[in-house]
């Protein structure tokens, strides 16, 4: 796929191989002002994302082509990947988990209300948009950054900058303990084990040439 897509800032592709599924979620998203497009099956709609990506995806596990899960990693590839909210009639942990894991945004179990779809896409595409127009400022647009509220961005560029807790907190005018939760809640989004893979994760050229003040990071 290409380095760098462009976006259509308000289409919403749906990729589900129940006709009835596409055609409601299709109507529900045009009332909320998006313009969904409808895909019964993971090789149309990656011929279509290769031409022009959507703000989002909402995308079922089960295709009769391919899994959904293997559509995670395919759009985990793109410098800046649409977020994804997956959904499933097979509403088990480790599915939820599996596609949380491959870069999904969120995940709805089958069947569910219009308004929480609704709701979870129209924060996913706004998140989405405002990943797009800002950058992390010594940081790669690494896949994931818009599952990372604004808060969190800004520890994490202080983060990337060498900061300990206590002096991120003053800079931000929050607590350690506070920055010690934002910090937490970034390695989960962003599957991070530790610091130092948090670091891979988010690496660009400019952080390279400074890992030790990356990796040196107190933990308060």
């Amino acid at each position: 796929m290409a380095a760098q897509l462009q976006v259509d800032a308000a289409v919403v592709f749906i990729v589900d191989d129940d006709p009835s599924v596409r055609d409601a979620l299709s109507l529900l998203l045009r009332i909320e002002g998006f313009a969904p497009r409808a895909f019964g099956d993971a090789g149309s709609f990656l011929e279509a994302f290769r031409q022009r990506a959507p703000a989002c995806v909402v995308l079922d596990v089960n295709l009769p082509d391919e899994s959904g899960l293997q559509v995670l990693r395919e759009l985990a590839a793109e410098r800046t990947p649409p977020p994804v909210v997956v959904m499933s009639g097979q509403g088990d942990i480790a599915t939820a988990v599996a596609a949380m894991k491959f870069g999904a945004t969120d995940f709805l179990q089958k069947p569910f209300a219009a308004s929480a779809m609704a709701d979870r896409v129209r924060e996913a595409v706004t998140a989405y948009r405002r990943t797009r127009e800002e950058h992390i400022q010594g940081l790669a647009d690494f896949a994931g950054r818009h599952r990372l509220t604004g808060r969190e961005r800004d520890v994490l560029q202080q983060v990337a900058q060498g900061a300990s807790n206590k002096e991120a907190g003053r800079r931000l005018g929050i607590s350690p303990r506070t920055v010690e939760v934002h910090r937490a809640r970034i390695m989960d989004k962003l599957g991070a084990k530790n610091a130092a893979d948090l670091m891979r994760i988010v690496m660009s050229e400019e952080t390279s040439k400074r890992p030790t003040a990356l990796l040196s990071a107190a933990p308060a």
